[in-house]
């Protein structure tokens, strides 16, 4: 049975890094959305375009693997508790396995890798300020205990990345 790989975590968390390790180990289709901002919209962030690029086109796809027999990573990040719901009852519908990997990090060593990353920014990768991390980790829902206990899914498995200084 095919699992969506869901990740969560702020910007600089390792989102991408572990998408890609899970590519490999699993055979998983990996669906990072900075990869393909810039090809379709241009250069610049834009929430509503993201929006769009993750809930519609890139979704479809997934889903589509998924009814394929495909695993799948969604590497978005899912700020939000209601995204999260989103996706795990998409799975739900689909009757294939989900996993959410939370990336925890605390917010200065967030900031210290996007720093890094900042100074020489790998292809389809945005830079990110000080700011805007702050703003954003605002914004972040920290998934609550009952959000990573079993569903009635086909297979429910929740994991917990962190890291201290």
């Amino acid at each position: 049975m095919p699992t969506l790989f869901l990740l969560i975590g702020l910007p600089g968390a390792g989102k991408t890094t572990l998408a890609r390790r899970l590519e490999t180990e699993y055979a998983a289709l990996r669906l990072t959305p900075d990869e393909w901002m810039n090809p379709l919209f241009g250069a610049g962030e834009s929430r509503e375009r993201r929006w769009i690029l993750e809930s519609q086109l890139l979704w479809g796809v997934a889903a589509r693997a998924l009814m394929l027999g495909v695993n799948v990573i969604l590497d978005y990040g899912c700020w939000a508790k209601e995204e999260r719901d989103f996706f795990r009852t998409r799975a739900a519908e689909l009757q294939v396995c989900f996993e959410l990997h939370v990336l925890d990090v605390p917010l200065d060593m967030l900031w210290r890798r996007l720093e890094a990353r900042n100074l020489d920014l790998p292809p389809d990768t945005f830079p990110v300020t000080r700011a805007e991390l702050e703003e954003w980790a605002g914004w972040y829902e920290v998934p609550a205990p009952e959000e990573l206990t079993a569903t009635e899914q086909p297979s429910f498995t929740a994991k917990v990345w962190t890291w201290n200084e």
